[in-house]
């Protein structure tokens, strides 16, 4: 690993990005954004998200769309008790894997492409998306990732790998819904046959969910519920949020339906669900792109391979539009979203010389 991406690395690291802390996240952008020009890359925003672009060098089929995103799943504050470390070949940190390391390989292989000193070169042209909220589906950057994937001839992921550093060639479809009842109000003991107690009707309708989803192969958590306030008060407003996980799109579309058609148990009680965040399922695929891949991995010493991926991504959405997609290509490591997350000193290096042999190569995708 180069000095200069570990200590692109160090920094991204101590500037903790939480989804959603628009400062935080605001003062990380800055930096990215300053790297990135100086790697070659013109640089914009869309809200958020950050857009960075380096025109073709030589003749070239179509762009190459890069997926990243910036934020991660620790609160401003983790690094007091889960500080930067490094360790032989081990580097510790909140969001060293998932993904900041994949964002400095990124950008020490595009500044080898663009040294004036280098081996000069063509290249097709570059677009780099990094989402500001993948972390929680990325619910404002779906359009943005779908319109750049309109005109892009292949897409790669730098999301972290398969534990040992194999490539994702699919992606379960994720859903984070919401079911909303609203009851009525009334004294619990004096009149409770006014009310329409909502965490009742609630429990019926997920207990309903529950069942039907049981016969599909779909995961189904139930991550959150809240609802109502005093014992002595029939219940009001309840609510749940779901997370769903399809590996096929026509459960994904069974699901959704069903959601869509749900209808209260209780005459008085009302009850809706929405998408709090939708990315369809990503069906195995993407296998010219992959064979490319390994052949450059081979041609410079490095063996890979590549397999469907239960977690979801942005690069849902692209391979569910049939662009070619490959995710994966940020450094091995392991434990994303844990305390022991951590990432390969020298898997960043293998990804450096991995994207720096790729992106030419792909001129004529």
């Amino acid at each position: 690993m180069t000095a200069a991406a570990l200590e692109a690395l160090h920094r991204y690291t101590l500037l903790e990005s939480p989804t959603g802390d628009t400062r935080a996240l605001g003062a990380l952008a800055e930096v990215l954004e300053a790297d990135a020009a100086r790697a070659g890359f013109t640089v914009t925003r869309e809200g958020d998200h950050l857009i960075w672009s380096l025109p073709a060098a030589g003749p070239a089929r179509g762009p190459i769309l890069l997926l990243s995103h910036y934020d991660t799943v620790w609160p401003v504050g983790t690094l007091t008790t889960m500080p930067w470390s490094i360790e032989g070949d081990v580097i510790r940190g909140p969001g060293v894997y998932d993904t900041k390391a994949g964002i400095a390989a990124l950008l020490a292989a595009v500044s080898q492409l663009t040294d004036p000193a280098g081996p000069g070169g063509t290249h097709p042209e570059i677009r780099v998306i990094v989402v500001a909220d993948e972390e929680v589906g990325s619910p404002t950057a779906g359009e943005l990732v779908r319109s750049e994937a309109g005109r892009a001839a292949a897409v790669l992921g730098l999301e972290p790998p398969h534990p040992g550093g194999d490539l994702k060639t699919g992606r379960r479809g994720s859903t984070r819904a919401r079911i909303t009842v609203t009851g009525v109000e009334a004294h619990a003991a004096l009149d409770p046959d006014a009310g329409a107690n909502a965490i009742d009707e609630l429990i019926d309708q997920l207990l309903r969910v529950r069942a039907e989803v049981a016969a599909r192969p779909v995961l189904l958590n139930t991550g959150t519920i809240a609802g109502g306030g005093r014992t002595n008060v029939v219940a009001g407003a309840a609510h749940a949020d779901l997370g769903l996980r399809f590996a096929d799109p026509a459960d994904e579309e069974a699901t959704l339906g069903l959601l869509r058609g749900l209808r209260p148990v209780r005459a008085k009680a009302r009850v809706a669900a929405e998408l709090l965040s939708h990315r369809p399922t990503w069906q195995p695929g993407g296998s010219a792109l992959l064979d490319r891949i390994r052949a450059v991995a081979t041609g410079i010493g490095q063996s890979l391979d590549g397999r469907p991926a239960d977690g979801a991504a942005d690069t849902n959405t692209t391979g569910a539009l049939g662009v070619p997609t490959v995710d994966g290509l940020a450094p091995r490591g392991g434990g994303a979203h844990a305390r022991t997350e951590w990432v390969s000193k020298s898997g960043v290096s293998e990804r450096i010389a991995l994207l720096a042999a790729l992106l030419p190569a792909l001129a004529e995708v």
